[in-house]
């Protein structure tokens, strides 16, 4: 399509839309049956690390609760297993590669529109408290306002550089956060403060709308809470670290088959954030890890079943629609992996529960396959808010309430252009399958059905030859690999450049100041 053509269809379609008014204090008809939404996002927290999704060990019983009163979804994945790209993903209803948010350091349009844009035409008060890592000097992107300052850098500062790997090979970069004085107890952490800092607004913020109080503000609101949590440094304080003392803590195993089946990714990987073979087999160490992480996991949980006690007590309990989830997941050193970056289960599929007795379904499980990037239709949808501009999310607001999947079978795309790898990579998961496919090499296919620990790769046997094509065809009828390869090392060169000049003279930075 021409470009003039789609500009004219899209002033049709933009002047065919109906935009409900905001109105302070004095709702319009169009606000007053709308319910209030929170949305709850961890980082770096995997589904199958929570009691929740059926972890033995690890304690999450406010998310149980959610589980309960609603919908767990089994096969939720993230849109890019790091986190700026991931959570513009989400915002913006749309792949990475659309946006250019490639990575840490990408930015997300100003001219690309949110949920929090569309909530707000349907007469919703946004905002947001906690980690959003946005990069640039829009720090709202359609949020009225943040209760928080951001905990990581706003600039282009953490530009990968693939170029560099290239040339002088990829360094390891994550294997000191299991370094002994880096794991296990402690009481204080920079990370601890932020996130009880975020959970003090957000509670202030739910305490201000009070259903038995006189607001200056009548809307309906959707607020996100985003912590840090459980994302390194791998640290949590004694209340937490001793709710696993004696726990069977299973630690990671390295084995013949995962070594058999590594792909290219994988390698790059094993060079970015491996982690050595005398580290995964000190099981005292593997220990202190895993039991942080439970510990940082079972915080998270305590936050949220802190949030809903506050929704209750306010009376907004009811009339309020939860979802929770994460940005990505963590290897927790299988594959000898540690953090996020590959497509394995571990890190690419995230927890996501959705919860609104009103309306929506209570104690179900779906298998169908979603992403972060379907929930920007879906709230629109459950809002009636204005109908989302070309995105590529999927509403599975059918799900929610409990009917039947119609339409074409459910499928679920994942990038990753970001530090660590030297190459364009993407992950399609449809029905039981999935492919691994990384731009010039060779591909992985898993039936994970059969295959949960995704051991066995299928690609180039004939058997699967008809999956395998159908999926590699999925990718390149909405991706050009070798296009989009170019264009990261191209803003990676824009953005390199370009921070180099703000740091000179009077530095520029974008940070997000709020008002007290």
């Amino acid at each position: 399509m021409q470009r003039r053509e789609f500009l004219s269809l899209l002033a049709v379609g933009v002047s065919a839309m109906t935009f409900p008014k905001a109105v302070r204090g004095n709702p319009t008809e169009s606000t007053k049956e709308k319910p209030n939404i929170l949305i709850i996002m961890a980082d770096q927290m995997a589904a199958a690390f929570t009691g929740a999704y059926g972890h033995p060990v690890v304690k999450t019983p406010a998310l149980d609760r959610l589980c309960a009163e609603g919908i767990r979804f089994d096969a939720a994945y993230t849109n890019c297993p790091v986190s700026a790209p991931a959570r513009a993903a989400m915002l913006s209803g749309r792949h990475v590669s659309r946006t250019r948010t490639y990575d840490n350091a990408a930015i997300l349009p100003s001219d690309v529109s949110t949920y929090a844009h569309h909530l707000r035409l349907a007469g919703y008060e946004t905002v947001a408290s906690g980690k959003m890592h946005l990069v640039g000097a829009d720090q709202l992107h359609g949020f009225e306002r943040r209760l928080t300052r951001d905990i990581y850098p706003t600039t282009f500062k953490w530009t990968p550089n693939w170029k560099d790997y290239h040339e002088n090979g990829i360094q390891n970069q994550k294997a000191r956060n299991l370094d002994e004085k880096r794991i296990g107890m402690r009481d204080k952490t920079h990370q601890l403060d932020y996130d009880n800092n975020v959970q003090a607004k957000a509670i202030q913020f739910l305490k201000s709308r009070r259903s038995s109080t006189l607001k200056s503000d009548s809307r309906p609101f959707c607020l996100l809470v985003s912590y840090t949590h459980p994302h390194p440094p791998y640290l949590i304080s004694q209340k937490y670290w001793n709710l696993y003392e004696g726990a069977d803590i299973e630690i990671p195993k390295v084995s013949k088959e995962e070594k058999a089946c590594r792909s290219q990714m994988d390698m790059w990987l094993q060079q970015y954030e491996g982690v050595p073979d005398e580290v995964v087999q000190n099981a005292e160490r593997m220990r202190t890890f895993r039991r942080t992480y439970y510990g940082m996991v079972s915080y998270v949980d305590e936050l949220v079943g802190e949030l809903l006690k506050t929704l209750e007590d306010c009376g907004l309990r009811d009339d309020t629609a939860i979802l929770f989830t994460s940005d990505h997941g963590d290897m927790l050193c299988e594959r000898q992996l540690i953090e996020k970056r590959s497509f394995y289960e571990l890190s690419a599929r995230v927890p996501m529960i959705a919860s609104y007795p009103k309306r929506w379904a209570k104690g179900m499980t779906r298998s169908e396959p979603v992403s972060l990037i379907d929930i920007f239709p879906t709230i629109a949808g459950f809002t009636q808010s204005p109908e989302p501009i070309d995105i590529d999310g999927r509403s599975f607001l059918n799900l929610l309430e409990g009917k039947e999947d119609r339409g074409a079978e459910r499928i679920i795309f994942s990038e990753y252009h970001c530090e660590g790898v030297a190459g364009a990579c993407f992950m399609v998961r449809k029905g039981t399958f999935k492919y691994i496919y990384i731009h010039g090499y060779d591909a992985q296919l898993f039936d994970l059905r059969s295959d949960p620990k995704e051991l066995n790769n299928l690609a180039g046997k004939s058997r699967y030859a008809k999956q395998e094509k159908a999926l590699r065809s999925e990718i390149f009828d909405r991706f050009d690999p070798a296009e989009i390869e170019k264009d990261v090392y191209k803003s990676q060169a824009e953005r390199k450049l370009m921070q180099k000049a703000m740091d000179q003279g009077q530095p520029t930075t974008w940070d997000l100041q709020p008002a007290l």
